[in-house]
């Protein structure tokens, strides 16, 4: 292994985690100098993108969920850098990383260091950017509402459970989506817009995405009555939806809604009624496995 110069940005509850420890204690000791800071409030992932960036930093390491992540490629895009990224994915839903073939265990996953940096690309909704997807409609509001508690208890599953535990709110939201030669208006149950391919704890609603073909997968579950009738059961048994869904492949596209479509972003709440969403093509360097599923080139 060749000795590099890296900087961890740790999300503050993964401060006491001892295999992430470990992990760092292997790569200096092979030789790598590896500092690491610690978030504790909004906004310290960007000042800590800066001070690695400033301090000479070439790899940066991104400890966290789905969130954190989001969090510092945006600054790192935003920052117009060279330096690459490897993802530490020590979140509950894990979502892109899972995709992507990242391991979940902190020695694997930060052996990526040694991995060749790709350029991919990242998603931008009115500005804001994500990593791995934009979700709309019922299964967005099941991630905003799934408890810490309830997470730490099951993982993953703790969506799922919180999604068969709510279907008295189900209801379909109204909207139109527009892009090159693409239209669609109606009344839909879920909407995907993915750089990366499943959000919500493994739900894949983009199946097909991929980081670096300049396009954002579009998945639109519409929502006639009988899908409706029909949801809880296909839910239960893994979501056995892919054939109802209604797929596009666009470098942006515009959505306005009606009042009642929640939009999340990599898991964060998005405001508006009316978001334009675009790809920004190869706007960050992130070490992948060799192989990944989201590696088309």
């Amino acid at each position: 292994m060749s000795a590099g110069k890296a900087f961890l940005i740790l999300h503050g509850k993964q401060a006491l985690n001892e295999d992430v420890r470990a992990a760092v204690e292997q790569q200096r000791a092979a030789g790598r100098e590896l500092a690491v800071r610690l978030t504790w409030e909004a906004g310290d992932a960007q000042r800590l993108v800066r001070e690695a960036l400033e301090g000479g930093y070439s790899q940066l390491i991104a400890g966290g969920g789905d969130g954190t992540l989001r969090d510092i490629c945006e600054a790192m895009a935003m920052a117009d850098t060279e330096a690459s990224l490897v993802l530490l994915p020590l979140g509950t839903a894990n979502d892109f990383a899972r995709a992507a073939g990242v391991p979940l265990e902190p020695g694997p996953a930060l052996a990526l260091l040694d991995a060749p940096a790709r350029a991919i690309d990242l998603g931008e909704a009115d500005g804001k950017l994500f990593l791995n997807m934009a979700t709309g409609g019922f299964g967005s509001q099941v991630t905003a509402n799934t408890s810490e508690d309830l997470k730490k208890v099951l993982g993953g599953a703790a969506y799922l459970f919180t999604g068969l535990s709510r279907f008295s709110e189900l209801h379909a939201a109204y909207a139109e989506l527009q892009g090159p030669d693409f239209h669609w208006k109606g009344e839909l149950l879920a909407l995907g817009i993915g750089n990366g391919r499943q959000a919500g704890g493994g739900q894949v609603l983009c199946p097909e995405a991929l980081v670096d073909d300049g396009l954002l997968d579009i998945s639109i579950l519409p929502a006639p009555q009988e899908i409706v009738g029909t949801l809880k059961s296909l839910m239960a048994e893994g979501w056995g939806l892919d054939n109802l869904f209604v797929r596009a492949r666009l470098p942006w596209v515009e959505i306005k809604t009606a009042e009642g479509l929640a939009i999340n972003l990599d898991g964060e709440p998005l405001a508006g009624d009316a978001v334009r969403f675009a790809v920004r093509k190869g706007a960050l360097k992130v070490h992948l496995p060799p192989g990944s599923p989201l590696l088309g080139q």
